[in-house]
């Protein structure tokens, strides 16, 4: 196993629509094959409509994490608020493993929280009432039995809604209410909390410890590099 640094990331909503993204992710991927592991936080997809997509951008970037795992480092995918149907079918096909939102890992000698973040958003009632639906398996099980075309027009529907809600809502609605953070941080007795969802990157220091924020891709990516000597969120630009 590879002794170098872990890396978090989040919310790059990769879509065929914004290639450089895509293109970026292919670069960092290549450029940092000597991570111990790579943490993906949510959103990697705009959107996903379940395990049987056939799309380009579907396939090129199960064969970019392929290559990636099998080079070594260990990768871990979380579910995001427009990716939540990624399964294990997915998973396996690029060497990775689910990871449940929250889940406590350990990596180089430090005890953290990862989340994709959505969750502290409690202020937001009304995508706590869609999220806690969407999360069901009946839900999802009702969502994937519908034709691969039939779930992208839905997909499409439900992205165009977001946005719009989002457009309409105050920016302290749509950010992670404190005491849900303290909660989450105290409740699994991490000091340290990682997430992303907000598109807010930051340090924060609170009560409970340190809640790292990850942002999101499209001219600008950010990671955090977590190896012995701490953790440091950085960010690069990304050329169209």
């Amino acid at each position: 196993m590879s002794a170098g640094a872990s890396y978090f990331i989040s919310d790059l909503h990769l879509d065929e629509s914004r290639p450089w993204v895509t293109a970026a992710f292919e670069d960092f991927l290549r450029h940092h094959r000597d991570a111990s592991a790579l943490f993906i936080l949510g959103d990697l997809f705009e959107f996903w409509v379940g395990d049987d997509d056939d799309s380009a951008i579907s396939t090129r970037v199960a064969e970019a994490l392929a290559a990636y795992s099998q080079a070594g480092p260990r990768l871990y995918l979380m579910h995001g608020n427009r990716d939540f149907l990624i399964g294990e079918r997915f998973a396996g096909r690029v060497g990775g493993t689910l990871l449940a939102d929250p889940s406590v890992v350990e990596e180089h000698g430090q005890r953290l929280l990862l989340m994709h973040g959505d969750s502290l958003c409690t202020r937001d009632t009304a995508y706590q009432a869609f999220r806690q639906q969407a999360r069901s398996a009946p839900w999802q099980a009702n969502i994937l039995a519908q034709s691969l075309e039939a779930r992208r027009a839905l997909a499409a529907q439900l992205r165009a809604a977001s946005v719009d809600a989002g457009s309409r809502k105050a920016d302290d609605i749509m950010d992670v209410t404190d005491d849900e953070v303290l909660a989450a941080m105290r409740g699994h007795g991490c000091e340290v909390l990682i997430h992303g969802h907000t598109h807010r990157p930051a340090r924060h220091v609170n009560a409970a410890g340190v809640r790292w924020v990850l942002g999101d891709w499209d001219r600008t990516g950010w990671y955090l590099r977590l190896d012995g000597a701490g953790l440091e969120l950085t960010d690069f630009a990304i050329n169209q």
